[in-house]
């Protein structure tokens, strides 16, 4: 976090939505920019003002705070909760305690008590001219409005405060200076250091506060499956707290294109929450008769879509909305991105489990993934969270965040597709079901559970997944081989039913994961060969459906398995350029042989093994891998390397002339390494491409040099599904593509397409990488 050092004297505190549109967000933050956006196109907003990010910094500065914040947050340490929470509270602390400057204070009391109930157009002019009325003080919504705030790939759901029915000119300073503040809950500080933000300031929203009769949240297109334009409408009774906490299941609205209603989903609304006469927010129980009553009209529902279709059309994006209905009026009270909406999967794609269903909900999130339960019934319970757990909640909340980022998945007893659980799962890309009513109570800490984010199921134990749209086996017959890349005996057998033979890429990693402990702990306990045996019951597992299986041999960095029994707590700076791979298996050779040893048990059975080694960046260490297998009389082997580093690339004629008989492209590390970009920081993920000039002329010239060497050229890993990539390889003559099972079919065909293309003479010459042209771009 950088708190700006210099803020000029003369700056604008307060600006009303008149003068903001989308493009203020530097001053409005992102909340109050898009409110005045849409505001100013003649939207139902409620009338409010902006005190502007600038306002902040000068408070910031003027209270003597910038250098005591910054060496506050310089002191975290992220992933010790209870220091980030301390840390953090601190320094709320010092901001609430502090005194706002008395010109800032005078400019944000001047305009509240210019902004009454009769005033719809909030402009400047207001400002500077209207007298003040003598009514009572109005009830105000005071919002925080970060800088960084509702982006298209960051929504920061629920980082920062907002206070609802403040009145009163003392009510609305501490609200303003508590909502500065709240730039530094655990939550937001954590989620900027996740998501590479490192300079952001706040602005706070200021407007007529709506009493709602009904509220809830739009999503302009539905945000989970990519051929459905649909509209999707989530309503409760009274203040929407209730539907963005996720304390109240709502209502669900299906609207199409055409603003024709599909489908009403109407829930059990037990309760609502809303304010008293005195300004107080309050929970009050519904009699049966209104709970399961249809909360919006037929008009007010395409009314609704409506409005979120134009402002849609305006952004020239799908829009995450708030609404509100006071007294039948409709009011939107917020606009942001979609922020998940490029994750979004195609109908008939999703997967499918196999086994005992024991829970079901709401689809929130998809994906598939497993774990023991976890229990959080209070804020305290956060501390038993484990890397891998299953989080079960009756609803997560924005505290909740740091805990959530640990998970495997997330069961909530309550909430909708727009709850806080949904969106910041769908964020984090964490399967996630909601809305199961009984998910704390059915389920038992510690029991083993797989979920379906896909179908919003639950079910009982581990069990395998299943593609719905069935995997055929693959007829065509193409030059460039297809093989599949299995990781787990679990998924073995369906990757056979391609009719692929070959396996181009099995990661002992996902082997060891599953036995819960790190080669270290079978290391330092002297079970070396109890190590042998989980990684040959492993391969065993997956090589009896196939002919031949290429194996990389442990590549296993400090912070992805720090949390393995027996692993070093101690990550290293960056794990990335760290002691794993190859070197790692040098430098412990015990692991290494007891790796090789289960692959040679595996190929003494009769089936083709090919060892492959990562993270090479020299000939002397394939040299003393091949001494270790010549020792070992592993002399069936197939050796080959695993191309991800740029020293690997360079020396690739020497190291075919060492005797290796294939290589593998990594491109996930190759592209890192070569553009100096972390493929982990989602700050540069816009600059990080495996399709770069650079990454491609590195990739053509290893395949020249194997090809005059007579050896195997092939690529695993996600880019090998890309057609772009695809069409690269093929053309410039890779003898082999692993793929995952799911995509074989259409790589498969877009292979053959590819090889008739080019002896047709379509494609008459191969692109060796992009033009000049293209590589200035």
């Amino acid at each position: 976090m950088v708190i700006k050092k210099e803020v000029k004297e003369k700056v604008d505190f307060v600006k009303w939505f008149s003068e903001l549109n989308k493009k203020s967000g530097s001053v409005a933050g992102g909340k109050g920019a898009n409110l005045a956006e849409i505001y100013n196109l003649g939207i139902p907003v409620p009338p409010g003002f902006v005190i502007t990010a600038q306002a902040y910094d000068y408070f910031i500065e003027k209270a003597g705070l910038d250098e005591r914040i910054k060496n506050l947050i310089n002191s975290i340490e992220y992933e010790d909760t209870k220091q980030l929470e301390e840390v953090a509270k601190n320094i709320r602390e010092l901001i609430v305690n502090s005194k706002i400057p008395k010109e800032l204070e005078d400019e944000i009391i001047e305009s509240y008590e210019t902004l009454d109930t009769s005033n719809l157009d909030g402009g400047s002019d207001i400002v500077s001219g209207i007298l003040k009325t003598a009514s009572e003080p109005v009830f105000v919504a005071v919002r925080s409005s970060a800088t960084a705030e509702d982006l298209a790939e960051a929504s920061f759901a629920g980082q920062q405060e907002s206070f609802l029915n403040v009145k009163g000119n003392s009510n609305l300073i501490e609200s303003v200076k508590k909502c500065f503040a709240s730039l530094f809950t655990a939550r937001a500080v954590y989620y900027r250091k996740k998501k590479g933000f490192s300079d952001v300031s706040l602005a706070v929203v200021v407007q007529r506060m709506i009493d709602s009769d009904k509220s809830g949240v739009i999503f302009s297109k539905d945000p989970s499956y990519k051929d459905n334009e649909n509209t999707i409408i989530e309503a409760v009774f009274g203040l929407g707290e209730g539907i963005v906490l996720g304390t109240i299941t709502p209502d669900k609205y299906i609207v199409s294109p055409e603003l024709q209603i599909l489908k009403k989903d109407i829930s059990e609304k037990k309760i609502a929450i809303t304010r008293d006469s005195g300004g107080n927010t309050i929970t009050v129980k519904l009699n049966p008769e209104k709970s399961s009553s249809q909360v919006l009209k037929e008009h007010e529902i395409k009314r609704l879509a409506d409005f979120a279709l134009k402002i849609e059309e305006h952004y020239g994006k799908p829009q995450d909305l708030e609404f509100a209905i006071e007294n039948g009026e409709i009011f939107i009270v917020q606009t942001r991105p979609i922020t998940t909406i490029q994750g979004r999967i195609e109908k008939g794609k999703e997967k499918q489990i196999q086994g005992k269903e024991i829970l079901s909900g709401l689809a929130a999130s998809p994906g598939i993934a497993y774990g023991k339960v976890q229990i959080v019934k209070n804020m305290k319970d956060l501390e038993n969270i484990k890397t891998g757990d299953v989080l079960v909640t009756k609803m997560t909340n924005p505290d909740m965040v740091v805990s959530m980022q640990k998970s495997a998945a997330i069961i909530t007893d309550e909430g909708g597709l727009t709850a806080h659980a949904a969106i910041v799962s769908r964020e984090m890309g964490i399967p996630c079901v909601v809305g199961t009513q009984e998910a704390t109570t059915k389920l038992k800490e510690g029991e083993l559970v797989t979920v379906d984010g896909f179908n919003g199921k639950v079910y009982s134990g581990k069990t395998s997944e299943t593609v719905k749209k069935e995997v055929k086996s693959i007829t065509s017959t193409t030059k460039t081989k297809i093989k599949v890349m299995v990781d787990l005996p679990t998924f073995a057998e369906r990757a056979a039913k391609t009719g692929i033979k070959q396996v181009g890429l099995t990661r002992i990693e996902g082997i060891i994961s599953e036995s819960g402990k790190h080669p270290n702990y079978f290391l330092k306990q002297g079970k070396i060969k109890d190590y042998e045996e989980i990684v040959y019951n492993g391969i065993e597992g997956i090589a009896k459906y196939f002919e031949e299986v290429w194996v990389r041999t442990s590549d296993i960095r400090s912070d992805e398995f720090k949390n393995l029994e027996g692993a070093t707590k101690e990550v290293e700076a960056n794990p990335m350029l760290g002691m794993h791979g190859i070197r790692f298996g040098l430098r412990n050779p015990e692991i290494l042989k007891a790796e090789l040893n289960a692959l040679k048990r595996v190929s003494d059975k009769g089936k083709k093994i090919g060892i492959l080694l990562p993270q090479v960046i020299s000939v002397k260490e394939v040299r003393e891998t091949k001494k270790i297998i010549n020792e070992m009389g592993f002399n069936q082997a197939k050796l080959g390397i695993m191309i991800e580093t740029p020293a690997a690339v360079q020396l690739i004629k020497e190291l075919c002339q060492e005797g290796i008989k294939f290589i593998s492209f990594g491109t996930n590390d190759l592209t890192q390494y070569i553009l100096a970009v972390d493929r982990g920081n989602e700050q540069v993920q816009e600059i990080y491409n495996e399709m770069h000039p650079a990454v491609l002329y590195q990739i053509a010239y290893v395949i020249r040099v194997c090809k005059r060497e007579g050896v195997e050229s092939s690529i695993c890993g996600q880019a090998g599904s890309k057609k772009e990539m695809v069409k690269f390889l093929v053309e410039n003559g890779i003898d082999s593509i692993s793929i995952n099972a799911d995509s074989a079919n259409e790589i498969a065909e877009y292979v053959e397409q590819i090889e008739k293309d080019l002896v047709k003479g379509t494609d008459k010459e191969p692109r060796k990488y992009q033009s000049k042209k293209e590589e200035n771009k």
